[in-house]
């Protein structure tokens, strides 16, 4: 096996999100490949900019406001600007909002699609844009979910969101495949982040959650972090449209 197939050596990833969680996990695992790392966030990431320093891992952080399609634009032509090319976007920055349907507010569901599904696409454009106007290879992974393929509960504008990153993962790898640039998925299944905490604080849940998953626990973030190495390294050149359930068995029981 060639194991430069795997390697990010000499390539620049933006990841958002990167502060915790799968973000995290996604960031350590690029910079263990050898990739250089641009974290991007509202929150500090120097717990990751820590974590990355102790592996010999580059790291650059950038704070930005992804709720704004604007700001995240800007952020993005001024990071391929001041630290570019950038050779790959992982669009991991997710909220969510866990409200019964028939509570659900319309600020609930603004915002989460806000984040979840608006600013990715327009972060896709992007990169898109650039690399194609300086005829140049990239790689984007967005972060599905198991919503992307189930109802879920309590979490309506969430389900809609992570429907939508798999319908345009997949748009734009038609449009965007002859052009150099590899459009994919990963789909995370229970992993332990902040977004999960009150499901495993909820007994009833948490264990209703283990029963069904086969692997018997929850997903750690290198979990997420080593599949999307694979799909932003040129082991995954042939790869277009797909989405990887990194989910312990979830979707197979």
């Amino acid at each position: 096996m060639d194991l430069s197939a795997f390697s990010l050596a000499d390539r620049t990833i933006m990841i958002t999100g990167a502060n915790t969680g799968i973000g995290q996990g996604i960031a350590l695992s690029v910079g263990r490949a050898g990739g250089r790392v641009i974290g991007v966030g509202r929150s500090s990431m120097e717990v990751t900019a820590g974590l990355m320093a102790e592996q010999g891992a580059d790291f650059i952080a950038v704070q930005a406001d992804l709720r704004s399609t604007a700001d995240a634009q800007a952020m993005f032509d001024a990071a391929w600007h001041q630290h570019g090319p950038i050779d790959g976007l992982v669009n991991n920055a997710g909220i969510i909002k866990r409200v019964d349907a028939v509570d659900f507010t319309e600020a609930d569901w603004d915002e989460v699609m806000d984040v979840n599904l608006k600013t990715m696409f327009f972060l896709c454009q992007s990169i898109g844009r650039r690399a194609i106007e300086a005829g140049r290879n990239a790689r984007v992974v967005n972060i599905a979910s198991m919503l992307s393929f189930q109802g879920g509960i309590r979490v309506a504008s969430y389900t809609a969101s992570k429907s939508g990153v798999l319908g345009i993962t997949r748009l734009l790898a038609n449009e965007w495949a002859a052009k150099g640039i590899n459009v994919n998925a990963v789909a995370p299944g229970y992993i332990e982040t902040n977004n999960t905490e009150a499901l495993r604080n909820d007994a009833d849940r948490s264990a209703a959650i283990l029963a069904r998953i086969p692997a018997g626990r929850w997903g750690i973030p290198s979990d997420i972090g080593d599949a999307a190495v694979f799909l932003l390294a040129p082991a995954s050149n042939y790869m277009h449209g797909a989405v990887i359930p990194v989910d312990g068995g979830w979707l197979a029981r």
